[in-house]
C-alpha cells in the first residue's frame, strides 16, 4: 500500500509539472512529460477531436496545441486542481479561460483524466463542455 500512495503522489507530481511548464508557455517542457508513444483524446464533440486518437507528442502539438494557439488570442488554464488517484491515473478539474480571434470569450468546466507510467505521461482523456466552446467558435 506504501507503495501505491508513493507512486500516486509521484504521477500526481509527473501532471502537476505539465500544467506548470503550460503556464509558463514552456512548450518543450509540456512535451517533455509525454511518453513517446502517448495516446490523446480530446473530448467528442470538440473540433480538436477530429484528429483522436493523437499519438505522440509530435501530434499533439500540431494536432491540438498548434489549432489551439492558432485560433485563440488567448486560452488559460485556470482554478486547476490535481486529484491523486490510484493504478497509474491522476484526474485534474480545471477551467478553460479562453478567447477566440472572433472576438469571443468563454469559459469553461473541464476534467482531464492523465495515465502516468514509469513517470511519463502515456494517456490523456480530455472532458469539456463541449457546447461552450463550439458557441464561442461560431464567428
Amino acid at each position: 500500500m506504501e507503495n501505491l500512495i508513493k507512486e500516486s503522489a509521484e504521477n500526481k507530481a509527473v501532471v502537476d509539472s505539465l500544467y506548470q511548464a503550460f503556464s509558463k508557455g514552456d512548450v518543450p517542457g509540456v512535451l517533455g512529460t509525454m511518453d513517446s508513444q502517448i495516446v490523446w483524446n480530446e473530448a467528442e464533440g470538440n473540433e480538436y477531436a477530429k484528429g483522436n486518437p493523437y499519438v505522440g507528442p509530435d501530434a499533439v502539438l500540431n494536432g491540438v496545441f498548434g489549432p489551439i494557439l492558432q485560433d485563440h488570442e488567448y486560452f488559460n488554464l485556470k482554478d486547476i486542481e490535481i486529484h491523486e488517484m490510484l493504478h497509474g491515473k491522476v484526474l485534474a478539474t480545471l477551467r478553460y479561460d479562453a478567447k477566440y480571434k472572433s472576438g469571443k470569450a468563454y469559459n469553461a468546466q473541464v476534467a482531464h483524466v492523465w495515465t502516468v507510467k514509469n513517470g511519463k505521461i502515456t494517456g490523456f482523456q480530455q472532458y469539456v463542455d463541449t457546447k461552450k466552446l463550439h458557441e464561442a467558435s461560431i464567428a
